[in-house]
Order: C-alpha cells, then sequence, then structure tokens
C-alpha cells in the first residue's frame, strides 16, 4: 500500500510574517491625515527647538521675541564675527613669529573668496569697541549692551 501523500508538500508554504502583511487592514483616510498631521507637528517642534538652542548660543538672542529669519541672520553674523576674529589672531601670532598650526587656519582657507570682506561695519566697529571697552555688543544688529558695573 503506498503512502498517502501529504497535502501541504504540495503546496507552497507561507512564513508567519507574509500572512500578517497580507492581514493588516489599510489605513484610512482620516488616519492618513491624523498621521501625516502629527509628522508635521513632530517636524516643526523640532526646527522650533533648534532655532530656540541657536538663540541660546548666540549673544544678544536670548529671550528676544524673533523670527526664524533673525535668528539666522544673527547666527551667520556671530559666525563672521568670530571667524574675523580669528583671522586677526593668527595674523597678530604670525606678526610675533609664533607659527600657527594649520588646523587652525583650516576654517578660514576653506570659505568661498571673500566672504569675510562683505561683513557689515557694524561687526567690525563692535569687535574694535568690545577689544578697546570691554562691553559687548549685539551681533544681530550692532547695538551696545551695557557691561555690568
Amino acid at each position: 500500500m503506498a503512502a498517502p501523500s501529504s497535502s501541504a508538500a504540495v503546496q507552497p508554504s507561507t512564513t508567519p510574517a507574509a500572512e500578517d502583511e497580507k492581514e493588516k487592514p489599510r489605513l484610512t483616510d482620516k488616519e492618513k491625515k491624523a498621521n501625516h498631521i502629527a509628522s508635521e507637528q513632530k517636524r516643526r517642534q523640532a526646527i522650533r527647538e533648534g532655532f530656540d538652542k541657536l538663540a541660546e548660543l548666540v549673544p544678544g538672542m536670548e529671550g528676544l521675541a524673533r523670527s526664524e529669519g533673525v535668528v539666522l541672520h544673527g547666527t551667520v553674523d556671530y559666525i563672521r564675527k568670530l571667524l574675523l576674529e580669528r583671522r586677526q589672531m593668527i595674523k597678530d601670532l604670525e606678526a610675533k613669529g609664533v607659527a600657527v598650526d594649520m588646523e587652525l587656519k583650516m576654517a578660514l582657507e576653506m570659505l568661498p573668496e571673500g566672504w569675510l570682506d562683505d561683513v557689515p561695519d557694524e561687526l567690525d566697529k563692535s569687535r574694535e569697541q568690545s577689544h578697546a571697552e570691554g562691553s559687548s555688543t549685539s551681533p544681530a544688529d550692532g547695538s551696545e549692551t551695557e557691561s555690568a558695573a
């Protein structure tokens, strides 16, 4: 007598994961919209937190009512100010005959040509004033802030 053949051997096997995908119901339009709204709110919150962090890091931005444009402009001005100070420090050291490590010069050399040349006059003036008077300035508008006496 011949052994009965198994019907399982004839049918292709399916994995449990494949079966779950077939049985998983599709999202309704309402659910898709809710997911999209939640994702967009999460994205906007991350951007808002990033701008808040920038405002904390850039002097003169803390606690101000500000737009994202103001924060970005102030950040660019502040970075330019720091790069100008770095460039001046390097020049001063080299004028004194001190060898300056190439890594310290790298950030300046990687900038597009002339990027620091079109810096607003307020930044140059504020840098000079802060060194001469010990006052601090707001990089966003160049206005002086009173230093604690």
